[in-house]
């Protein structure tokens, strides 16, 4: 069976460009993530996605990367599916294709450097996006831009969001402590104590 994965990009034309690469590779069954969640976590579709894989399969992505956050990740997915005798094809690097090894060690060997200089340039370049974009929040915050992640919980949630914020608030004015409204309420401890904060100075 032939297994196509790909991960939503804020851009639709890419991703739909990345689907119809894998329609054209002939797969047999395509699995798309969000972009935003974690592979590695149980529920992801990607888990689900390596849940259909069988020996003898091959899964094909458009970019290595897709295979983890960082280099270390990267080379861990790559090595557990050669061990499970699943091949990959990495359209965006066709010399990434352990069909075409046929059990060369030389093959092997070049594929494998090959992949040890590429994950590596995948880990530096989501290390520049997140160097950027931590550059681009400090300028915003000077400039006066910078708001911040929107808050969940506060005075002017509505529906469920609101309820949980009154249950904390009710909470704080029993002097129940932050860790217990914590265990309690699921929500994290830094945003209890932002919410006392503005009890407090309500009062």
């Amino acid at each position: 069976m032939i297994i196509g994965f790909t991960r939503e990009c804020p851009k639709s034309d890419d991703v739909n460009k990345e689907i119809k690469e894998l329609m054209d590779f002939d797969c047999d069954k395509i699995f798309e993530q969000k972009q935003s969640d974690n592979i590695l976590n149980k529920q992801s579709v990607y888990q689900k996605m390596k849940n259909e894989l069988s020996p003898g399969d091959v899964l094909v992505l458009h970019d290595l990367m897709y295979l983890g956050r960082n280099k270390q990740e990267i080379r861990n997915e790559w090595e557990s599916f050669i061990k499970e005798q699943i091949d990959i094809v990495i359209l965006k690097n066709p010399v990434l294709d352990t069909r075409k090894s046929n059990g060369l060690d030389n093959n092997q060997h070049v594929s494998k450097a090959i992949l040890s200089l590429l994950s590596w340039m995948v880990d530096e370049e989501q290390s520049r996006i997140r160097s950027a974009q931590r550059e681009g929040i400090e300028i915003a915050k000077r400039q006066g831009k910078f708001k911040g992640r929107k808050r969940k919980y506060h005075a002017g949630a509505t529906g469920k969001d609101k309820a949980i914020y009154t249950t904390i608030v009710n909470e704080l004015n029993a002097d129940t402590s932050v860790m217990d409204i914590h265990r309690k309420t699921s929500v994290a401890r830094s945003t209890i104590y932002t919410i006392k904060k503005e009890v407090e100075k309500s009062l």
